[in-house]
């Protein structure tokens, strides 16, 4: 078995048959010829065309009449009508250029015919006629493809392409004979070219056919054919590009030198999106085997996935096919080379230009191979995640919102109750919520995994945790990937939906990015490629490949045990990840209670230790990264070694270069094999799960009632429609309703504590008039928000028997405006148009009747200002108002209003009232409001409905009836009519002071920012930089241990032919195989030690700079100001703190590392290459300088395109936040479809920019691969005739070779991805460099004993928003005695919330405040903000607990908590004896979600009282409580409060102050009054002099002053 390869060297013409006949020769029967079998494949071709032109009729004849278009008078040239046919000018001018070419081919064949019949009678006659038989058959197949070739040229568009490819798949077929039959025999030493004797005609003959087969096939363009021809789109030029176009990527060049010349290639110039990617497409191709609404199989999403795209994956699977039969090139190559070296050219009968040929051609269709692999795997990347994300987003739009919190509680498999730290029944939500959030029974079978959101309806309250529940809590992400058997199981409760569904399409479709290549490798490519490395290594090693493959199958466990155990790391760096990410999210939704608090320190360590945890985790996984990837480079070793030594040992055969090298190469290949087995192995375990998290979203979501499927109980019930008579009425009849469809099973739990769920009972029937005002009463919690959700169709139906329905008819539209007023990232015209036409004169009438005409005025930008995230340029007020004017202007016959006038004041409310609900747009139409101001809106109402606290209704009818049923509605009404008679005391229940200095701009929200050109040094070095405390020295030691890591390593290949080498001068009985085989394990030993040092120094440094960057960054998002933090959209921040962290942990760090070794390992190639072949230097490098340039050419592209992916995503993200906000309002408008088009666009966007950087990088490779094949080939053409060394020499500089070229790309590469990667750092390096506020000193810190008391000084106090922005305070100055209770009044921009902001140093300020003697300006940030408590008008709530609310950092007993729980008023809420009470150990919804907001209010105030400060700032903290609560509050207030406790109250309404000690009137900044509310009443021109008088309250309000007079000031 010296020369196992030689049947390739041998193969000559292959026989056809056992006779003997050959392809290449005329054989005794002419029909066997191989100049035959392609007029054989042109017979085939015949009938296929025949076949497709008789389906064609017979599916014409079929069309209906009507579906054939009529014909239009034909008026162009019939050379136009061809041009246009074919596809244009260039495209004619190829395909006429093959028509001649073919005609030329027929006249030849015709000349050699009639020459051939001239010489018949000097030939034998048999030769003859079978030489004539082929040269008639060659005449026919001409004049046949001739004739496809004019229909491909002048036929229709229906025939012309399909012709096109007949002629050319024949021509190939011809050109690829006549290659076989006289081009390689020139390769050989024995063999002759069967045709030499038709002399110039072959050659003519020969040159037509690689004209018409090869150079016009590959060069002419393609038409485009769009997908739906009713829609042509722009072609993206790869629809067009020619085949060689396609195949080297060079349709790219265009955007690649322009983004070369141009500081910044922007969107708008990438080439547009191909129709066939565009979702529109996909979706139509999709959806009916996706959707869970269209197809409801439950079969694992992965095979509906590879249903969908089997075309794609069978692409996948031939290119791998073909590259790993490309690979094979090599060592064959290197085998058949090496053995002609050695032999003297003595055994291969096959000249060594062709195993150079070989070598050079197998390497080019390799690369060819894999690109277009990556090219179709990329592709198909992108549109799983197209049609992914839009599938969640779709499937999002159906499901019931419902408020949900986490299970607190980790009760004991027996289902004991837990104790609980106070006494009260615990982790049971009391305060009766207008809805019930959604809770899991206790059958986990029938469990639903519950959801969580900003609801638009602000009252639903969610039950907290069961006791007693034999199941451990919430289970995050880790613990899923551990248990991916249960993905519907519990792990998901606690989970915030926006957050759940930004997860599933980012993490989860990032983890699916790599599927369609981890698929394909796993099932095809790597069987197949390990089966051929085997059956190669048995022809050249006989059976000791077969010992290589044991060993190779008894080491497999090893890695998979350390792979195994990585998974363990991975799933726990995950949970600590999410840990930190949650703590991030939470920060940034309340940020601004953070910087009012003066918590920033502290949540800054919080975030700190997370990071600590998390990092060690990382640390963990790297090392045991380290330990794999050296595993991983010792199996192969291994294999290797037992191979090698079993073949000279055992077998006692001698090892030649040829074998050794071309083996080497076998066993790389394998090596590579198995690393990327079990790399792929985790990535394939990660895209089940991923799969499986959104096959548990679609198919294990709780619905709404028109999505969801019936029970099969009532299906029958349910399904019975609206009576006729009822059909145009808006009520409900017999019916109860749910937050969720399996409340009614959730009464009891197994550990015997109840659990409050909230039902809307409907016992008889309720219908609203129909264009009339109707009210929905009651107190809170009683259920009006749900029967307005219930007539939406948002709860859960539960009919009580046939005769049950829900009519609410959407045939004339219906408009809902929510509490808590959903607005879109949008101008204020667009967020009140939705979608509408434009109507001037309404649109105008809308604004005036909404109160919108002044706001408006206080913008610059009017109606185009952007009311950013959330609205934050808005105040609440505003926000209402424009959520109002949005169902006002719309054309809805049915206006659903909840609650609209809560954030209003009562001017504002009046104006609504009497403008607009009893104005001309509103008169004729449906209204349908909630509400608690019943005295004011009476007047208009022709129906109310009262409900009580049960969820049932007391009374419906006139008002009056209402009021005779419920005493306390009664009650609540004759206050209110009394607060009403004071309509001018009502001082404004907004916050607008903002807009003063927000209307500024009316682009609130600037664009994310792009950085141009390449990676800024500054933010590389923020990581480089930090590795070490000594950088420097750190790099020197990292580079040399490398270095001495990858001589050993070459030193260790060039010892394997050394030994082969001693086989040519000794016998093999005096080779000492053992010596060399030991000299070979040290060196592995001492490689295996370099790259484990390696690793573990860079790990140890990476840990370091991690940490550093990541404390720099949110020390800077925390101390930056609440203006920035207005103008920055909150996801943008949390990307830094999660993706761009994550990467720099990840990707970047990685990059840093292996750019490092694949230097070192390129140089030390180079070296070894230079040693044997000195001329080869210049060589090396310039590839290295071409791969450089190249690289750098294509970095401008990539670089602008890559920044340009990452903030196309974005808005994608932003889209499912806004949407599922709002979805309730959504759902109400039916604006579902224009929310899926604007999703359309954004996808599209984001897939169109994802084609460009990954069509970039195929451009790159394939260019990079081509000159390192081509350095490869020319190293091996000088060895072998301008500089021969021996065959071991030889076989180690070619190893070298390709080592080097095969790694210029991925030096290339890696560089490329360094750089994209620390697109990462530069963009948490933007966040480093924001404005800030002033940082802590140790001047600034203040005595211990400070603040002793509450007194409060300012002197010519002045505040901006901005630098440049106007003063919102002017020059104000006043005094307030510690302990002393202020009220503070003013209208609409007249600085109110200004001065609360400007006293914690919130905003800009001059002049001097002094706080218990101290100035705040030379007082530590934190330390004032810590001293001072403000209450806003819109309190923040963290998700958990109310105990962890309270007291976020742990400092007080319960006892405290709920003396201040007392104190705030909050048990006057809820009954002592409710199970379902708030209690401490409540659970509170992400944002305070399941409370009213009222609750949250009262709540806020307790986080207040509880931190004891010696200021308490209110600010309009009690304007969504209603008149009793408020009073009882006010109450405690002034009895609870220190004595010393200085109380400034911004006033919603006059009652609320007219007892403090000082009133302070605020006019556009200035100080119009201060003074005692006594003083200020004698002034008859005083403002609130004015104000009192004109109340029905006067002489309560006087009164009150008066006591207040008589009391001392404390």
């Amino acid at each position: 078995m010296d020369y196992p390869m030689a049947w390739l060297a041998e193969l000559s013409q292959v026989p056809l048959t056992a006779s003997g006949v050959t392809l290449a020769s005329v054989a005794n029967s002419p029909w066997l010829d191989s100049l035959l079998l392609p007029v054989y494949a042109a017979g085939v071709s015949g009938l296929l065309l025949l076949a497709q032109s008789a389906s064609e009729v017979i599916r014409n004849n079929g069309l209906p009449a009507e579906d054939t278009p009529p014909s239009e008078p034909e008026t162009r040239s019939c050379f136009r009508r061809a041009l246009e046919n074919v596809g244009g000018g260039t495209i004619f001018a190829f395909k006429l250029a093959q028509l001649l070419g073919i005609l030329g081919l027929f006249g030849v064949s015709l000349a050699q015919l009639a020459l051939q019949n001239r010489e018949t009678a000097s030939h034998n006659l048999l030769a003859s006629s079978h030489w004539q038989i082929v040269q008639a058959a060659q005449c026919v197949l001409y004049a046949y493809l001739a004739a496809l070739a004019a229909v491909a040229v002048f036929g229709r568009p229906s025939v012309n392409s399909r012709a096109y490819g007949h002629v050319s798949f024949i021509l190939v077929f011809v050109w690829s004979a006549y290659m076989y039959r006289d081009v390689y025999p020139l390769a050989t030493l024995d063999r002759t070219p069967a045709d030499t004797g038709d002399g110039a005609l072959l050659y003519a003959k020969f040159a037509l056919l690689t004209i018409t087969a090869v150079v016009i096939p590959l060069f002419v363009p393609r038409k485009y054919v769009p997908v739906n021809p009713k829609e042509v789109l722009e072609p993206n030029p790869e629809q067009t590009a020619s085949l060689a176009s396609l195949l080297t990527f060079t349709f790219m060049a265009p955007i690649v030198w322009t983004a070369y010349k141009i500081s910044h290639y922007k969107y708008e110039m990438l080439p547009p999106l191909a129709d066939y990617d565009h979702l529109k497409s996909l979706v139509g191709k999709s959806f009916p085997r996706l959707d869970p609404t269209q197809n409801k199989s439950r079969r694992h999403m992965g095979f509906k996935v590879l249903r969908v795209f089997w075309l794609e994956y069978v692409h996948l699977a031939s290119m791998s096919v073909t590259a790993v039969l490309a690979a094979f090139a090599a060592p064959i190559a290197i085998q058949g080379l090496l053995g002609y070296l050695e032999s003297g050219g003595t055994v291969y009968s096959v000249r060594p230009w062709f195993w150079i040929a070989l070598l050079f051609f197998g390497r080019v269709f390799k690369s060819i191979s894999d690109q277009w692999f990556m090219f179709k795997h990329t592709r198909l990347s992108v549109r799983i995640q197209a049609v992914i994300t839009e599938l969640v987003f779709e499937h999002a739009l159906r499901i019931r919102m419902k408020a949900e919190t986490s299970e607190v509680t980790d009760a004991s498999k027996s289902g004991e109750i837990t104790a609980v730290a106070t006494p009260d029944t615990a982790s049971q939500v009391g305060v009766e919520g207008e809805g019930e959030g959604s809770a899991e029974g206790s059958d986990a079978g029938a469990s639903v995994p519950a959801h969580s959101a900003t609801s638009s309806s602000s009252t639903a309250v969610a039950p907290a945790s069961i006791k007693g529940k034999g199941k451990a809590p919430s289970e995050d992400t880790a613990k899923k990937v551990a248990e991916p058997s249960k993905p519907a199981e519990g792990g998901k409760k606690g989970k915030n939906l926006v957050g759940r569904i930004n997860n599933l399409v980012t993490s989860d479709l990032s983890n699916l990015e790599p599927i369609g290549m981890f698929v394909t490798f796993a099932t095809i490519e790597s069987p197949f490629q390990i089966t051929l490395c085997m059956v190669f290594l048995y022809q050249i090693l006989g059976w000791s490949a077969l010992v290589g493959l044991a060993t190779m199958l008894i080491t497999l466990p090893v890695p998979g045990w350390i792979t195994k155990h990585i998974q363990g790391t991975q799933r726990e760096k995950m949970k600590r990840t999410d840990a930190r990410v949650q703590t991030v999210t939470e920060m940034m939704g309340v940020i601004r209670m953070i910087k009012l608090f003066g918590w920033e320190h502290r949540i800054n360590k919080q975030l700190n230790q997370k990071r600590d945890e998390e990092l060690v985790s990382v640390k963990r996984n790297r090392m045991l990264g380290m330990l794999n990837n050296l595993c991983n480079f010792a199996i192969p070793t291994l294999i290797m070694l037992s191979t090698f030594a079993t073949y000279s040992m055992i077998m006692k055969q001698t090892l030649t270069a040829s074998k050794v090298f071309s083996a080497m190469s076998v066993f790389d290949m394998l090596r590579m094999d198995i690393q990327a087995t079990f790399f792929m192995i985790p990535g394939l375990i990660q895209a089940k799960v991923s799969l499986e998290r959104i096959h548990d979203f679609l198919y294990n979501t709780e619905l709404i009632d028109e999505f969801a499927e019936p029970n099969v109980d009532t299906v029958e019930i349910i399904s019975s429609n609206v009576p006729e008579e009822y059909r145009e009425s808006i009520g409900i009849r017999h019916a109860s309703f749910t937050w969720a469809n399996d409340s009614a099973k959730l009464a009891i739990t197994p550990g015997g504590t109840r659990k409050r769920t909230f039902v809307l009972h409907i016992d008889d029937e309720v219908f609203f008039k129909r264009g009339k005002i109707n009210l929905i009463v009651g107190p809170t919690g009683s259920g009006k928000t749900s029967l307005l959700m219930a007539l939406l169709g948002e709860m859960h139906y539960i009919p009580a028997g046939p005769d049950s329905f829900v009519s609410l008819p959407r045939e004339g539209g219906v408009a809902y405006a929510a509490q808590e007023s959903w607005v879109q990232n949008d101008t204020i015209k667009n967020n009140i148009l939705f979608g509408a036409p434009f109507d001037e004169v309404r649109y105008k009438k809308v604004l005036k009747q909404c109160a919108l005409e002044r706001d408006l005025s206080l913008f610059d930008a009017g109606d185009q200002t952007e009311v950013g995230e959330k609205g934050v340029t808005l105040s609440g007020g505003q926000k209402a108002r424009i959520t109002l004017a949005r169902a006002v202007y719309s054309s809805a016959q049915i206006l659903l209003l909840d609650d609209i006038l809560a954030a209003l004041d009562v001017h504002t409310s009046r104006w609504i009232v009497d403008k607009c609900l009893s104005g001309d747009l509103v008169r004729g139409r449906t209204v349908i409001l909630v509400t608690h101001n019943i005295a004011m809106v009476s007047p208009i109402a022709d129906f109310v409905v009262d409900l009580g606290s049960d969820g049932r209704i007391l009374s419906q009818g006139t008002l009056s009836n209402a009021l005779a049923h419920d005493d306390k509605l009664l009650e609540e009404v004759q206050h209110e009519a009394e607060e009403l008679q004071r309509a001018e005391e009502e001082i404004d229940g907004e916050k607008p002071e903002d807009v003063n200095d927000k209307s500024n701009a009316g682009k609130l929200v600037v664009a994310e920012e792009i950085e141009e050109g390449h990676v800024g040094l500054q933010a590389m070095l923020l990581y480089l930089g930090n590795l070490s405390t000594r950088p420097l020295i750190f790099w020197f030691i990292y580079v040399s241990a490398y270095s001495l890591r990858h001589f050993i390593t070459n030193v260790q290949s060039w010892w394997l032919g050394y030994w082969a080498a001693q086989y040519e001068a000794h016998a093999p009985e005096d080779v000492k195989a053992s010596y060399y085989l030991a000299v070979y394990c040290y060196a592995v030993l001492a490689i295996m030690s370099c790259s484990a040092f390696c690793v573990w120094y860079y790990v140890n440094g990476s840990m370091r700079a991690s940490k550093i960057v990541h404390e720099r960054l949110v020390t800077s998002l925390l101390g930056t100001t609440l203006r920035w933090l207005d103008k920055t959209p909150t996801a943008r921040i949390i990307a830094r703190c999660t993706e761009d962290i994550q990467t720099m942990d990840t990707r970047f760090a990685r990059n840093v590392e292996v750019l490092i070794e694949v230097t070192v390992f390129l140089l030390m190639k180079v070296f070894a290459i230079v040693a044997f072949t000195p001329l080869f230097f210049i060589p090396s490098v310039l590839l290295a300088i071409f791969g450089g340039v190249l690289g750098h050419i294509y970095m401008k592209a990539q670089l602008s395109v890559k920044r340009e992916m990452s903030v196309a995503k974005a808005p994608v993200v932003g889209h499912f936040g806004a949407a599922i906000s709002g979805i309730t309002s959504i759902r109400a408008y039916g604006a579902q479809e224009s929310l899926k088009r604007e999703a359309y666009v954004r996808i599209d966007r984001y897939s169109r920019v994802a084609i460009t950087n990954f069509n970039l990088n195929r451009w790159m490779t394939i260019r990079v691969d081509l000159a390192g094949t081509v350095f490869l080939s020319s190293l091996a053409i000088w060895l072998l005739y301008f500089a021969p060394l021996s065959a071991s020499n030889t076989g180690f500089s070619l190893a070298m070779a390709a080592a080097f070229s095969n790694n210029i790309f991925a030096w290339v590469r890696i560089f490329n991805d360094l750089e994209l990667s620390g697109n990462s750092l530069e963009r948490i390096q933007q966040y480093l460099v924001i404005e800030h506020e002033p940082q802590s000193t140790p001047e600034g810190v203040p005595p211990a004993y400070w603040p002793a008391s509450g007194a409060l000084e300012v002197n010519n106090l002045s505040a901006r928003y901005s630098a440049d922005g106007p003063k919102v305070l002017h020059e104000i100055s006043f005094d307030v005695n510690s302990g002393e209770r202020v009220g503070i009044v003013g209208r609409t921009g007249s600085g109110k919330s200004s001065l609360t902001l400007a006293l914690l140093r919130c905003i800009l300020t001059e002049g001097l405040v002094r706080y218990d003697g101290l100035p705040t300006d030379k007082i530590n940030l934190d330390a004032l903000r810590s001293n001072i408590t403000i209450i806003p008008q819109v309190p923040e709530m963290l998700s958990g607990t109310l105990r962890q609310n309270l007291d976020p950092f742990g400092e007080h007993d319960d006892a405290v908590l709920n003396d201040a729980l007392r104190s705030a008023g909050l048990f006057n809420l809820q009954d002592e004896h409710d199970e379902s009470r708030i209690t401490l150990d409540s659970e509170i919804a992400g944002g305070g979600a399941n409370l009213s907001v009222g609750q949250r209010q009262v709540l806020a105030l307790a986080r207040a009282i509880v931190r004891r400060s010696k200021l308490l700032i209110l600010d309009e903290a009690t304007s969504a409580i209603d008149y009793e609560t408020d009073s009882i509050i006010q109450k405690s207030l002034r009895t609870e409060l220190g004595k010393d406790v200085t109380l400034l109250t911004v006033a919603h309404r006059l009652q609320t102050i007219m007892d403090s000690d000082k009133i302070m009137v605020l006019d556009a900044g200035h100080i119009v009054e201060f003074g005692r509310p006594s003083e200020l009443l004698r002034n008859e021109k005083g403002f609130l002099r004015a104000l009192v008088d004109e109340s029905g309250d006067r002489e309560k309000l006087y009164a009150m002053a008066a006591a207040a007079a008589g009391e001392p000031s404390g």
